[in-house]
């Protein structure tokens, strides 16, 4: 019996990952779907990865796997070969990451090809013809990386020229515009689809902020402080010493437990109020200054009124104290 062409499609959860997919399923062609996740991604669920792109597996009824790259994804966010787009997103040298190891599970499954739902010209720094051709190059996928939505825009991958892929049922879509994506799911009986986004952190205005000064004063910082990064309000108290302080009850759980052994927890008992956590005082340093910040949101800017703070290293070991809430400029100073 003749061995049935497999293909691996990288399925982020959208529209044109999801068009992209039937395409090459129309031909007869068996497909596994991959779905890498990082910290940075702004469509996971703790514990159960991209909702979005199960949701997708689930419509198309096809396998999909789920692969945690949170850690390793961080050493190109340091040190990106082709540099940042408009934040502290790594584009390029993210996907020559992802395809790389999507490279490496096509021979481990033994499929023939990678797909994926890129369209020519779609997104400013990933996108365009020329970062398309490096991001096949590096990722060491030249041939084997086949973009269905735009595919008669490129030459031939090998699975077309040896007939595997019907080439004249591919696309030619180019553009920003995704009328040509939506004009096929009545055609695919695509009933359900999530409306275009970036879908990264790293692209967020504030949160590349934070990153930015993470690396300047942490540049050998890990996943926990990434995580940190997702919640709060961040003020820089020293080089080596920073404070977040929680914006709501469900942030205060969170902060809470990306608590480690070495931060001291605030937070405001009376009147009740936010979660604080001081990270890298090691020596107890900012402690007056951390509460005073913690209570200026407990109370509000313009009530002068003392707020009793219970704070810890250890729990266990708490110690409480009273402080008023700080000023405009000092906030002002001290904001990421």
């Amino acid at each position: 019996m003749e061995k049935k062409t497999k293909a691996i499609g990288l399925l982020s959860g959208g529209l044109d990952s999801i068009v992209a997919s039937r395409l090459i399923l129309d031909q007869g062609i068996k497909v596994e779907a991959l779905n890498f996740v990082t910290a940075f991604c702004t469509c996971t669920s703790k514990g159960s990865g991209c909702l979005a792109s199960q949701k997708a597996a689930d419509q198309l009824g096809i396998p999909l796997k789920v692969v945690d790259i949170s850690e390793e994804i961080l050493d190109v966010v340091k040190h990106p070969k082709f540099g940042y787009g408009s934040g502290m997103n790594p584009c390029l040298d993210c996907r020559i990451f992802v395809f790389r190891k999507a490279k490496e599970y096509m021979r481990e499954s033994g499929a023939d090809l990678i797909f994926t739902g890129e369209v020519l010209g779609q997104r400013p720094m990933s996108q365009r013809r020329e970062a398309m051709n490096i991001i096949e190059r590096e990722s060491g996928l030249k041939g084997y990386l086949l973009r269905p939505l735009c595919a008669k825009l490129f030459p031939p991958t090998l699975a077309e020229e040896k007939g595997i892929v019907d080439r004249e049922k591919l696309l030619s879509i180019s553009g920003r515009s995704r009328k040509g994506q939506i004009s096929l799911t009545k055609r695919f009986n695509i009933k359900d689809y999530p409306c275009s986004s970036g879908g990264c952190l790293l692209t967020d205005k504030g949160f590349a902020q934070r990153m930015k000064d993470l690396m300047k004063y942490k540049p050998d910082f890990g996943l926990p402080d990434v995580l940190l990064l997702k919640y709060g309000r961040h003020f820089r108290m020293s080089p080596s010493v920073k404070l977040v302080v929680a914006r709501d009850e469900s942030e205060n759980f969170r902060l809470a437990s990306l608590k480690n052994n070495s931060d001291i927890m605030f937070h405001a008992q009376d009147p009740l109020g936010p979660v604080s956590i001081l990270r890298g005082s090691t020596g107890g340093e900012f402690v007056d200054e951390a509460a005073s910040i913690t209570a200026r949101y407990t109370l509000g800017k313009d009530n002068g009124g003392e707020v009793k703070i219970r704070y810890f290293m250890n729990p266990g070991e708490d110690r409480f104290l009273k402080s008023g809430p700080c000023g405009e400029s000092a906030v002002k100073e001290r904001r990421v």
